[in-house]
């Protein structure tokens, strides 16, 4: 079995998405992920790697690069398989985006890009972060995700979109209609076991500070201890919550 993740900017697959790789490991599913920018717009909120002179400034033109590294290190902790980075801008988050950036590209370039790496991998799960935090690139990417799965010859098994509940994500944000509706979220699944894992993930991204460091305790669990989807195909009808986004677990 073979899982696909498919995110904008390198840390989006950890700080978001690094239980899903995890758990992907723990049970024996190849994992893949995709992402589409080497984060060259993030903001600097840590130090160099290890073993480089950790007192000099970062040049804005190796970021990219130093980031790309540490997507690869991140991963590599998570029990990925392959990392494909397509090669996009960083948008940023404000501002009128570069034109080589993920921001300002048609939505079908970025579909045919991603339709042609869907057929070549062949993934029975494909899974996209749902862009409800606003994100530019997020959202871009989604719409992209979405697209391009009507444009493969090959169908996945299933295609989900992860996601933060509004309810916690207002609660961090101080904001009202950020995060996704609650009653939308069709999946479930326990991340408890693979916080050891995450955390040392997380910590590969050297130059960035992940979201959780500043939470409360208790928030800072709820955050961490599950993973929460919304199943797109096949659409989800049942009445219960699905506790694992893996088929017949």
């Amino acid at each position: 079995m073979k899982l696909l993740l498919i995110v904008a900017h390198p840390d989006d697959e950890t700080f978001g998405c690094g239980s899903v790789l995890a758990h992907a490991a723990e049970a024996g599913v190849e994992s893949v992920v995709i992402c589409a920018t080497r984060g060259e717009l993030g903001e600097v909120s840590g130090t160099l790697p290890a073993g480089q002179d950790r007192s000099a400034p970062i040049e804005p033109d190796r970021l990219g690069e130093i980031r790309e590294s540490e997507l690869r290190a991140a991963t590599a902790l998570l029990g990925v398989a392959t990392v494909d980075v397509l090669g996009w801008r960083d948008s940023g988050v404000d501002g009128d985006p570069a034109p080589d950036s993920l921001a300002a590209a048609a939505t079908g370039e970025v579909a045919a890009a991603l339709a042609a790496r869907i057929d070549e991998i062949e993934p029975d799960i494909v899974i996209v972060p749902d862009g409800n935090d606003g994100h530019r690139d997020h959202v871009a990417m989604c719409k992209a995700t979405l697209c391009a799965l009507t444009m493969t010859s090959w169908r996945p098994a299933r295609t989900y979109l992860w996601c933060i509940p509004r309810s916690l994500l207002s609660e961090y944000a101080g904001v009202a209609e950020i995060g996704t509706p609650d009653e939308a979220i069709t999946t479930v699944v326990d991340t408890s076991r693979h916080l050891e894992r995450r955390w040392a993930a997380m910590r590969a991204h050297a130059t960035q500070r992940p979201p959780f460091d500043d939470m409360p305790a208790d928030l800072q669990r709820r955050f961490l201890d599950a993973d929460h989807f919304i199943r797109v195909d096949p659409r989800f009808v049942d009445e219960t919550v699905e506790s694992d986004w893996i088929p017949g677990a």
